[in-house]
């Protein structure tokens, strides 16, 4: 089975720049030992089961918690039985539809 999990955790009034707080959620992440991808707009990160991958986003909340005073969370979940490695999978499959139409 394959929990895949994309989320945002924004740390609100503490000011614009939240780069430092945001930080210390995706350092909990890379530190859970789970395969995950950090982007400009989300984290996502993949796991065997759902309570495994949401201990992770709430540790992941908490930290940001800990240094602001509101905290914003957006998550898509993809539940998935008999499949492995869908991160991986998943991008593959559209880079490969891509390459077979890709005209050059």
């Amino acid at each position: 089975m394959s929990v895949l999990v994309a989320f945002s955790v924004t740390p609100l009034g503490v000011g614009e720049a939240v780069g430092e707080i945001v930080a210390d959620a995706v350092r909990v992440v890379r530190e859970s030992g789970l395969p995950n991808r950090t982007d400009a707009m989300f984290t996502v990160i993949e796991g065997d089961n759902w309570a495994e991958v949401m201990a992770v986003v709430q540790r992941a909340v908490e930290a940001v918690a800990a240094r602001a005073p509101r905290v914003s969370t957006v998550i898509k979940a993809d539940w998935r039985s008999g499949v492995v490695d869908a991160m991986t999978t998943k991008v593959e499959s559209v880079e490969r539809h891509l390459s077979a139409t890709d005209p050059a």
